[in-house]
């Protein structure tokens, strides 16, 4: 079952988000997400609008930033591969008519899902905090993945 997210579901969300993001991201060290939460806390989630994957607990969300960008799309380790992110994904392309993201280019499993799901490169970014390359992907309406 996907539903919108409330301020109640933050701190599960935060604890879902540093063990997703630490398990989707091992060329990066561990300390630089957990250094990041509070900004995650504090700033990211509170001004986005959040979906989650709430079957037998809250399995996966994703967050929307100024109605187009994607901030974060986890699922949880153990859930993966079950179509979680495809429906949480599904949820918000049917809100918002076009939508962007930044992926880390050494993060393969979720560029190719985000290529099935519709989105395609259009440029190289570099992240000077975590020193590696990143894509900026977009998707619009109408286009078939």
């Amino acid at each position: 079952m996907i539903r919108e997210a409330h301020a109640r579901d933050i701190p599960a969300l935060l604890t879902l988000w540093l063990e997703s993001t630490t398990a989707a991201h091992p060329f990066i060290p561990a300390a630089y997400w957990q250094e990041s939460l509070p900004c995650v806390r504090d700033v990211y989630l509170p001004n986005a609008r959040s979906w989650l994957s709430d079957k037998d607990g809250i399995q996966g969300f994703i967050s929307v930033l100024e109605q187009q960008f994607v901030g974060a799309l986890f699922v949880t380790p153990h859930a993966l591969g079950q179509g979680r992110g495809r429906e949480l994904m599904q949820t918000v392309q049917q809100c918002y008519p076009a939508l962007s993201l930044e992926v880390y280019q050494q993060n393969k499993r979720a560029v190719a899902f985000y290529r099935a799901m519709g989105f395609s490169v259009i440029e190289s970014a570099w992240q000077p905090d975590t020193q590696h390359a990143t894509w900026i992907m977009h998707w619009q309406a109408g286009q078939t993945p």
